[in-house]
């Protein structure tokens, strides 16, 4: 029943429908540039740029999501590899993603695509009409397959299409789970977390330093994770992959739950293990036994701490 990420060619789309453009505020002072307002880095582009998320695109004085519908992986995973531990446990979710991603983690499992744009990153193109459609076949066949998930890269930096297509799934009776870094401005998260049943925020770090080194920044993911919290229809989750000498300190847990416990202290936490990927192969995996203490540091203030990788 289960595969792996399915890579697609270029050279064959699975429908040749142009993919919508979407508008974004310009900046009249430097004709035809476009200013992206998605994220922290704000870029300015000048026309036929592309922003440092390499999925979004300055068209004629537009910002428009360039990788709009363009699906680089398609996989059928159980929900607890999202990880998603507290919602609809023992079910299914198609798992659909593109290229790109808004931050430079040197660890990176799936590099490949975030890391990547169009021309690197293979692709085709699956309007939301037919993901949903696709997605409510499996449901009927199999009742163990609970929706859509948006996954893999990051998701946000194509909110537009996360947007439509959660949508379309919602109307076929089926849930929408994110995972996502939530280093996105306000209206983005706006957006897209009316839509989600539940979603998985990476929370690289719990410094502001550790955030700028992997161009992020840690106030916005805070934000993003608090409105999440507080919208009523959303089941929330957090993963901490734990870096070696990035975020393993029990001063930083210690200081990152009491925060989560302030927003809820139901919210689910999973302490993950690193294991060496992309430009960090020369680390070693995390000690089982380091993931064990920041793990009693969380039970201190959150009902639910969850361990992987060990």
């Amino acid at each position: 029943m289960f595969r792996e990420a399915a890579s697609f060619s270029a050279n064959t789309p699975l429908n040749p429908q142009a993919a919508p453009a979407s508008a974004a505020p310009q900046d009249t002072q430097k004709p035809l540039r476009a200013t992206c307002e998605c994220c922290p880095h704000r870029c300015s582009m000048a026309p036929g740029a592309t922003g440092a998320c390499r999925a979004r695109t300055n068209v004629g004085g537009r910002v428009v999501d360039e990788n709009f519908g363009r699906v680089t992986s398609v996989a059928v995973d159980p929900i607890e590899k999202k990880p998603l531990a507290r919602f609809r446990p023992g079910t299914l979710v198609l798992s659909v993603g593109s290229y790109g991603c808004n931050l430079r983690c040197p660890w990176c499992q799936n590099h490949c695509i975030a890391q990547a744009g169009a021309a690197r990153a293979p692709w085709r193109y699956l309007s939301p009409q037919d993901l949903a459609a696709t997605a409510a076949d499996m449901a009927a066949s199999d009742p163990e397959v609970a929706g859509v998930a948006y996954t893999y890269n990051e998701p946000l930096c194509g909110f537009e299409y996360v947007r439509s297509c959660a949508e379309l799934v919602h109307g076929a009776g089926l849930c929408n789970v994110l995972v996502s870094n939530g280093c996105f401005e306000a209206p983005v998260i706006d957006a897209v977390a009316p839509l989600m049943d539940a979603v998985n925020i990476d929370l690289k770090c719990f410094n502001a330093q550790g955030y700028a080194q992997i161009g992020g920044d840690l106030e916005c993911v805070k934000a993003a994770i608090a409105a999440f919290a507080a919208t009523p229809s959303c089941h929330v989750e957090i993963t901490s992959l734990i870096v070696p000498g990035f975020n393993d300190s029990p001063e930083e847990m210690e200081a990152q739950c009491r925060w989560l416990a302030q927003i809820d202290p139901s919210i689910v936490l999973h302490i993950t293990r690193f294991f060496p990927a992309f430009r960090c192969t020369q680390l070693e995996p995390t000690p089982c036994e380091d993931i064990y203490r920041l793990r009693d540091i969380a039970h201190a203030h959150l009902r639910w701490v969850y361990t992987g990788n060990c």
